[in-house]
């Protein structure tokens, strides 16, 4: 268990360096959070959402952009001991808030500050919880394709604040590191891929387990400004008795103006283990 977390902090250390090291561009490396990048040099609006494929460029030096759910929910049924259980959950403006740091790194704080949980056995409700929900915070480091080319890679480590209320998360702090790539096919075609590696808390006690987290996404243009995605994402988890997860997802992205982005969506479970649906409606924004 310690050599994980030794390689996990060395690797967090390590990444200003490596992105020191992926071919900065020198007419952006003058800018930093204090220095803003100048709108006519910012790089083209891009957000980690909406599929749940994070995104491998990072926010332009001294600029401030937010990507938010207004409103995302689950539903999910399956029988147990001969009995019906359904749970329906509801968030409203679950947000990514990002800070561009540096040419290749920016800050994201996520938040979840409206949640609610309700739980029902053959119609009969048993449960009901609503409150605020974790923290999360990130650091995204291009490591190439920022501002060039039609590869691009990052890396972003993230650590899970328990500061959910009512039982919405668990009272340990969890984290891990994504590694996202992005792809410009021919004929305006995205292709998107990420692995995620989770050490998160045990359901049963208070025991860790790993987790593992693949997805692949394309996208295009459909009409003007609107273009749709879709997306397949799974997990695997080493907690005893877990099961594979996974979700085929589909949505749309509409360009309102240069800097804002409206999105819906939906997740659709494909296995035991996964939640049924989880339609979204949402927003990003930069300035």
């Amino acid at each position: 268990m310690n050599h994980i977390k030794s390689l996990i902090i060395t690797f967090a250390l390590a990444l200003p360096l490596l992105a020191s090291a992926a071919g900065t561009v020198e007419e952006k490396a003058q800018y930093h959070l204090f220095n803003p990048v100048p709108k006519e040099k910012m790089r083209d609006f891009v957000t980690d959402r909406p599929d749940r494929t994070e995104s491998p460029i990072s926010v332009d030096a001294g600029h401030f952009q937010i990507e938010t759910d207004l409103v995302v929910m689950t539903s999910n049924k399956e029988t147990a001991g001969g009995q019906e259980v359904k749970t329906t959950g509801t968030s409203w403006m679950l947000s990514n808030v990002k800070f561009g740091l540096t040419r290749d790194i920016d800050f994201q704080v996520v938040i979840a500050p409206v949640n609610s949980v309700k739980a029902e056995v053959n119609g009969t409700e048993v449960a009901n919880t609503s409150g605020f929900g974790d923290t999360t915070l990130r650091l995204k480091v291009n490591l190439m394709g920022n501002d060039e080319g039609d590869f691009a890679l990052g890396v972003m480590p993230f650590v899970t604040l328990p500061t959910n209320s009512d039982g919405l998360g668990h009272k340990k702090y969890e984290g891990g590191f994504l590694v996202p790539f992005g792809y410009s096919l021919a004929d305006e075609w995205g292709l998107g891929g990420m692995f995620q590696y989770n050490r998160a808390k045990n359901e049963s006690d208070d025991d860790f387990h790993n987790e593992y987290v693949t997805s692949l996404t394309v996208g295009h243009p459909i009409v003007g400004e609107l273009s749709g995605y879709g997306e397949f994402w799974n997990q695997f988890s080493t907690e005893t008795d877990s099961k594979w997860q996974a979700t085929v997802d589909f949505g749309l992205t509409y360009m309102l103006i240069p800097d804002v982005q409206l999105d819906a969506g939906v997740n659709i479970g494909v296995t035991e283990a996964t939640d049924d649906l989880n339609p979204f409606i949402g927003f990003s924004a930069r300035i």
